[in-house]
């Protein structure tokens, strides 16, 4: 479909667009955000959102070195999990250290939207209608249970 770099261009232009369309949506704590970057302030905790292989997600990521540390904090999350799926929605998968190489373990909290494709510009709006509402809630969550993992 395309070579190297013109998909890197393509890519580029969707989180580009994506981050201008989502750029006048003020923050759950009421300040202007990248939501492409989403920082989530703890250390070895991220949210991200990708686009790959015909598959867009979204994700709380846990990628603590060690591995008791990393389920402790998984463990808070999961406690959350009534608060989280008000705000979030049941249609995510909790994923408690997995594996994902040679001696490297991550938790990860994912929401999936299958058959679509970031280098087709016409998947675009259904991944942005995918990715929108989720980082905005997940942006609510965060705001009021991070001090549960701090």
């Amino acid at each position: 479909m395309y070579s190297k770099q013109p998909a890197t261009l393509v890519r580029q232009q969707f989180w580009t667009s994506f981050g201008q369309y989502i750029r006048p949506v003020i923050s759950a704590g009421g300040e202007k955000i990248n939501w492409v970057n989403y920082k989530t302030g703890i250390k070895f905790i991220r949210i991200s959102m990708q686009c790959e292989d015909g598959v867009a997600f979204i994700r709380i990521e846990l990628s603590h070195p060690d591995t008791g540390i990393q389920g402790q904090q998984f463990d808070e999350l999961l406690k959350l999990k009534k608060q989280f799926q008000e705000s979030c929605g049941t249609n995510w998968q909790w994923l408690k250290l997995n594996s994902v190489g040679d001696k490297k373990f991550i938790s990860s909290i994912t929401a999936c939207l299958q058959n679509v494709h970031v280098l087709n510009q016409s998947d675009w709006p259904a991944i942005i209608s995918f990715l929108k509402p989720r980082i905005i809630a997940l942006d609510k969550f965060w705001n009021e249970y991070q001090f549960a993992l701090q």
